[in-house]
């Protein structure tokens, strides 16, 4: 299995609209592990789409709790099950993930308990373990470590920056975060750093399309990079590429990939990857 990424879906917020990308989630193929990174809306038809049979589900992480990251988690471990899933599962989140997947367990408690006794599955809840992290080592084993950085994305605290690392190659994955300085020294010399990023000439857009008005302004500003200064993040860890992705806005037809390159113009000089639902990233 050759190590990759696929941005299975790119886009910033749990919103969709027709013809318009999928929320966050990623695939990383690395030290012959499965990683999915994040589960928002359409997870499970990524993957497949990347052609990874759902019953090789591995590893999941989650980096933090708010919808379009998180959504989508309890069912593409149902849709792997029923699949023909039958090893283990580790999902590793921040806190508050165990109680999510248990009340996704509740909410089909019905549709499971029938389809073990009717279809001779096993226990679905048995085949899952939960791992709840904060900064520091998360994972590691023999061909795979996985750290964490606290970022800041306000108001949620528990939000983590992800750096994957196999013998002498690295991955790291921003998570939902304002500019923020320390990513670039836990990014320091990853192969790819996977960043998102948000238009300040898309903001208005969002807010007139989404509603809240300044209410809204105010969180993406608060709570989000804008697209500069991810290749100001980008530049200063120096990493060879930089792939956007949690774009903001994603699906507006008014700005496209010579928009998001110009923002990035004077910041970072290296090979800018501008995502897109399904692009596959060769590591």
């Amino acid at each position: 299995m050759p190590d990759r990424l696929v941005l299975l879906g790119t886009k910033g917020g749990p919103a969709i609209r027709p013809g318009g990308p999928s929320p966050t989630s990623t695939l990383l193929d690395l030290g012959g592990r499965r990683i999915v990174v994040d589960c928002g809306l359409g997870v499970a038809r990524g993957l497949v789409e990347a052609g990874m049979p759902l019953r090789e589900l591995d590893l999941i992480f989650i980096t933090h709790l708010h919808s379009d990251h998180v959504l989508e988690l309890g069912p593409l471990i149902h849709t792997a099950w029923t699949t023909g899933l039958d090893h283990p599962v580790t999902v590793y989140g921040p806190g508050g993930t165990g109680a999510v997947w248990q009340g996704f367990l509740a909410s089909l408690a019905y549709d499971i308990a029938t389809r073990i006794a009717d279809e001779g599955r096993p226990d679905l809840e048995s085949l899952v373990t939960i791992h709840e992290y904060g900064p520091g080592l998360v994972l590691e084993t023999e061909r795979l470590s996985a750290t964490a950085l606290r970022v800041d994305h306000p108001p949620v605290t528990d939000c983590f920056a992800l750096k994957f690392e196999s013998g002498n190659r690295a991955v790291v994955f921003s998570s939902d975060t304002a500019y923020f300085p320390p990513l670039a020294d836990f990014a320091s010399g990853s192969d790819i750093l996977v960043h998102e990023a948000m238009l300040p000439q898309g903001v208005e857009s969002i807010v007139s399309r989404t509603g809240n008005g300044a209410r809204l302004r105010e969180h993406l500003i608060a709570s989000h990079t804008f697209a500069a200064d991810a290749g100001r993040i980008a530049t200063a860890a120096g990493v060879r590429r930089l792939a956007l992705n949690h774009l903001i806005p994603a699906d507006d037809p008014a700005f496209g990939e010579s928009d998001w390159r110009a923002a990035l113009g004077e910041t970072f000089s290296g090979e800018l990857i501008v995502g897109r639902d399904g692009l596959v990233i060769p590591l």
